[in-house]
């Protein structure tokens, strides 16, 4: 029997018409997805949803979804879809993470334009039969510091075409290296020197609770050249809104561009109803050619599973055969918790990644392993990475992976070891896999050790001095934090020790800055991990 496919969303005729190109049933209600009723009674039916925003795919749909294998969602937000209740059912979400990356950029070198010229307010004022040609005098965009935030996918597109207007460019990401940044033809500088130096300011980070968020705060707004313009067209909550809305009014900041807000839909705003303040609902990816890039980019990908098992671009399952997934699931685990351990302890530019397989997992598929390697370290930088997108960001960065396979060479039937490579350091971490399922690490820098992996954990390094089991479990006893398993390590009596607590919760930075005050640490850093 031929797979069924519902498309609930607005997808393009030519989108659907690919299903029924490969031999697929499907039925096409483009407005199906804003009745949730009438959708959990019939999803039932398909094996397939193919989505764009309008449908909610919540643990009520999934309940009622009792054959359905794989949600497509037609573009890369996937925020109106549960994955956590989608990996409990066995559902695969996947995304098309590429198919608007031109159109938003676009849109952010419009809204730039917008802004220096004051085109919608002169647009407006000649509607009304005013000429009011001496009110809106503009600004050119040649020969200003254009300084972009977060030099990704889009942000590269924009350093690009920014470039071409003449705009000298200066971006600020941890994640660029200096050799990536002289290839772009920008310079590369940190916050601070970018805030003081930009006529323009353009925002292409996601938003990351406490990392991302607010990176526009008022303190680092009041840090701005005065006369500045600021463009956001990534997510909402990267500016404080209210404390932009205060500095337009005092002259300090002369414009702003938003497409997105904290809040959406956003019916009220600060940046409401301000001169020279431009706003659009969210139209980054909204151009014919972006729209019908990821509805077929969508049906490709959904309709290759469907009739083949080949997953791409899927956000809660690693790209491997069914074959492979039943010997590799505990394996692609590990190497996702390696990459996360690097990841998370490198705030420098990674220029290389070379990762090491010995013993029965060098003989697996060391493509998906690698990839979830790299998706682990990427995650950092952007929580939207998967296996399939990152290997292309990483490369887009211009990071070296490089793969060694090795005959068992120890203790282990297999292990595998992550080496992430900055201009100032190297760092390494290595783990396996025991007979349980269960990925445990077993060196880190050097260290031997056996640390079971828990979402919450914090990681200490010190010298091998006595003391340190009584002030790490005095320290988390009196503050209530609960250890459930505590390892230790070092490299010689006396030397160089470390220690990795898997506790209940993550440990809050007062408790941290407590063991720091102690004198006895010289490093203390909270990891999550996905478990």
């Amino acid at each position: 029997m031929a797979p069924k496919v519902l498309v609930s969303d607005k997808l393009s005729e030519t989108a659907v018409q690919i299903f029924r190109d490969r031999g697929i049933d499907v039925d096409f209600m483009p407005d199906l997805g804003k009745d949730k009723e009438k959708l959990a009674e019939l999803v039932g039916q398909y094996d397939g949803l193919a989505i764009r925003s309008a449908t909610k795919v919540t643990p009520t749909i999934l309940e009622a979804a009792t054959n359905l294998k794989v949600v497509g969602r037609a573009g890369i937000g996937t925020d109106n879809v549960d994955k956590e209740a989608a990996s409990k059912k066995g559902v695969i979400v996947m995304n098309t993470p590429f198919g608007n990356m031109i159109t938003t950029a676009e849109h952010a070198i419009a809204m730039m334009f917008a802004v220096a010229r004051q085109i919608p307010e002169a647009s407006e004022s000649t509607h009304a039969g005013k000429w009011e040609k001496s009110k809106f005098m503009g600004v050119e965009l040649t020969n200003k510091t254009l300084g972009v935030i977060g030099a990704g996918n889009i942000g590269g597109i924009v350093c690009d075409r920014a470039r071409g207007l003449k705009m000298k460019v200066i971006a600020y990401d941890p994640f660029l290296s200096e050799e990536k940044a002289d290839k772009m033809g920008v310079e590369k500088v940190e916050l601070d020197d970018l805030l003081g130096r930009a006529d323009f300011i353009t925002l292409h980070v996601p938003f990351i609770a406490g990392v991302t968020e607010n990176i526009l705060s008022a303190e680092n707004l009041a840090k701005t050249k005065k006369g500045v313009r600021i463009i956001n067209c990534a997510r909402g909550g990267l500016v404080d809104e209210a404390a932009l809305a205060e500095l337009l009014k005092s002259g300090h900041v002369a414009g702003a561009a938003f497409d997105v807000f904290a809040e959406e839909p956003a019916k009220e705003n600060p940046l409401f109803n301000l001169p020279n303040v431009v706003c659009t609902p969210h139209l980054g990816a909204a151009t014919t050619e972006a729209q019908e890039n990821v509805a077929l980019q969508v049906a490709e990908q959904m309709s290759n599973y469907l009739l083949t098992g080949a997953v791409e671009n899927a956000l809660n399952m690693p790209s491997v055969t069914a074959e492979e997934a039943k010997v590799m699931g505990p394996w692609i685990k590990l190497a996702d918790h390696l990459g996360a351990f690097a990841g998370q302890m490198t705030d420098e530019p990674i220029k290389a990644i070379n990762i090491l397989y010995d013993g029965v997992v060098a003989e697996m598929n060391l493509e998906a392993l690698n990839c979830s390697v790299i998706s682990g370290i990427m995650k950092k930088a952007n929580p939207d990475v998967n296996m399939v997108s990152a290997p292309v960001i990483a490369k887009e960065r211009g990071i070296q992976i490089s793969t060694t396979n090795q005959d068992k060479s120890g203790s282990f039937d297999g292990y595998i070891k992550v080496t992430v490579v900055t201009d100032d350091m190297e760092r390494s971490v290595a783990g396996t896999v025991f007979s349980d399922g269960k990925p445990r690490f077993i060196q880190i820098k050097g260290i031997n050790i056996d640390a079971e992996v828990g979402a919450h954990m914090l990681y200490t390094t010190n010298e091998d001095v006595p003391g340190i089991i009584g002030t790490l479990g005095q320290t988390m006893g009196e503050n209530g934090v609960n250890i459930a398993n505590f390892t230790l390590g070092r490299s010689e009596v006396g030397g160089g020790a470390i220690a990795l607590l898997y506790v209940d919760e993550e440990v809050p930075a007062p408790i941290r800055q407590k063991l720091i005050e102690t004198g006895l640490f010289k490093q203390v850093k909270p990891l999550v991990f996905d478990v």
